[in-house]
């Protein structure tokens, strides 16, 4: 069967990801293309990681060829029939039979943004290869759980808080280079921006990993409740897990909030670098209220914020932005009342 025609970076990005695509649509055109590239280029490893179907040790030798490419270690020709072939999803199929053009967009880039977009993929992609050998005789039957805390937090922040650290940077190269910053705070914070952003997504998640094998709640943490990780597969369970689980609600909120300290902390007339932080936030908040009312064990009924809900929030944001009482409230509205306020 002939291939599909090419599609350009910006429609794979798109049809991949249409919430980021949101997001990457506002940000200023200094650093569009670079943050895009370093999203599209993660989110073809992530899809050779993700493909279970394929033999473990072909996935691990594809991602380590892809890793190469990205170091320009090699200029090899890489070959993802087989792993395309198996993409339920076309997007994502999409992704593998171009990546070689992919790749060469980073041709395109000045040293200095290679290096940062080098960096950030070569940390996201240890994430994933971990990701893989810890999981590699994980289903449904026998579930795999990250042992500590330490873990988990090493965890969010090779595949999410980097992309806070890469952002950043890329930000103060090319958006405000000459702003007066803490940078270290800023740094600091937009870490924990990114591993907050990962932490909604794992407890959102939760139901759906399990029956995947992955259990990323350690075990170390489940154990003071009195429940094994296969417990965790029995909805009855959810009152024994709450207390944990809130924990983690808040420790993810925690985070978030310091990504709002972030955002407002960049200077006020990059209104759209503020935007683009302010978003995802938003919409993350929100869905770790509606997981303070769910069973996060229920797997039929996942929290999602819907796509008008979303654009709600984006409207707002930009009709508000001018007076900043309106735009904290969106923040303060977000968050809802549910849980305490935790010490960030």
């Amino acid at each position: 069967m002939a291939n599909a025609p090419n599609k350009s970076p910006r429609d794979m990005l798109k049809d991949v990801s249409r919430s980021f695509y949101l997001t990457l649509r506002v940000l200023p055109g200094s650093i569009r293309p670079q943050i895009g590239l370093a999203y599209l280029l993660a989110r073809t490893s992530d899809t050779i990681a993700d493909t279970s179907l394929v033999p473990l040790e072909q996935r691990l030798d594809a991602l380590d060829a892809f890793r190469g490419r990205v170091r320009g270690q090699n200029d090899a020709k890489l070959e993802f029939g087989p792993l395309a072939m198996q993409q339920s999803s076309p997007a994502e199929r999409m992704l593998l039979e171009q990546c070689e053009a992919s790749l060469g967009l980073l041709q395109g880039l000045t040293s200095a943004d290679l290096k940062l977009v080098q960096q950030v993929l070569e940390t996201i992609t240890s994430g994933q290869e971990q990701d893989l050998r810890r999981f590699a005789a994980a289903d449904a039957g026998h579930i795999v759980a990250l042992n500590t805390a330490g873990e988990l937090d090493d965890y969010t922040y090779r595949v999410a808080g980097c992309v806070g650290e890469f952002w950043t940077r890329m930000c103060r190269a090319h958006v405000f280079p000459k702003a007066r910053l803490e940078d270290d705070v800023l740094l600091a914070q937009s870490v924990r921006f990114g591993k907050g952003l990962q932490l909604v997504n794992i407890l959102r998640d939760l139901a759906a990993d399990l029956r995947r094998g992955r259990c990323y709640l350690p075990a170390e943490k489940l154990a003071s409740t009195g429940l094994n990780v296969p417990d965790l597969l029995q909805q009855n369970h959810e009152a024994r897990l709450r207390p944990l689980f809130n924990t983690y609600l808040e420790q993810a909120r925690a985070h978030l909030l310091a990504g709002w300290s972030y955002t407002n902390a960049l200077p006020r007339r990059n209104m759209r670098v503020r935007l683009a932080c302010a978003w995802p936030i938003l919409i993350g908040l929100q869905t770790l209220q509606r997981l303070s009312r769910a069973n996060p064990l229920e797997p039929q009924a996942p929290v999602k914020i819907t796509r008008r809900e979303v654009r709600s929030w984006m409207w707002r944001s930009v009709l508000y932005y001018p007076w900043p009482a309106a735009w904290q409230r969106l923040v303060v509205e977000a968050r809802g009342r549910e849980l305490s306020t935790p010490t960030p």
